[in-house]
């Protein structure tokens, strides 16, 4: 397969693993009590966050806009009964650039997350992802 990803896990304690990724990058993973490393449902946030970070990006900088900081908040709320998937996520991207262009922003949000950033088409199988933007303006010196 050309598309293939892989990962593997070695269990490390009761509850947790350390696990390697096919780009050779290590990630502990941690259930309760312990808490050797993150949470797997929290890693899916962080999969979505990292996925539309680097598209918008990437988006953003064809379309010329200079975008001088980026910061993405990503929070989750889950089902009450197992397998307690998400089911509600709300992603907030804050913008720091100078004469950034709310509707530029929008588009490049809109474009990844329908049509490149895999993690969010996946989740929102499953969950309701809502995206909001706040764009600061860059001081000038």
């Amino acid at each position: 397969m050309a598309n293939e990803m892989v990962a593997h896990a070695q269990s490390v304690g009761e509850s947790s693993f350390t696990i390697e990724t096919g780009s050779r990058h290590s990630i502990t993973l941690s259930g309760a009590p312990e808490d050797q490393g993150a949470r797997p449902m929290e890693m899916l946030l962080v999969a979505l966050a990292g996925c539309a970070g680097v598209g918008i990006r990437s988006i953003l900088r064809k379309m010329r806009q200079d975008v001088t900081d980026y910061k993405i908040n990503v929070s989750g709320e889950r089902a009450e009964q197992d397998p307690k998937i998400f089911t509600r996520i709300v992603v907030e991207h804050i913008f720091t650039g100078t004469n950034l262009r709310p509707e530029n922003i929008q588009r490049a949000i809109d474009l990844d997350t329908t049509n490149y950033c895999g993690v969010n088409v996946m989740l929102s199988k499953s969950a309701r992802i809502e995206h909001r933007f706040q764009i600061i303006e860059a001081a000038t010196s």
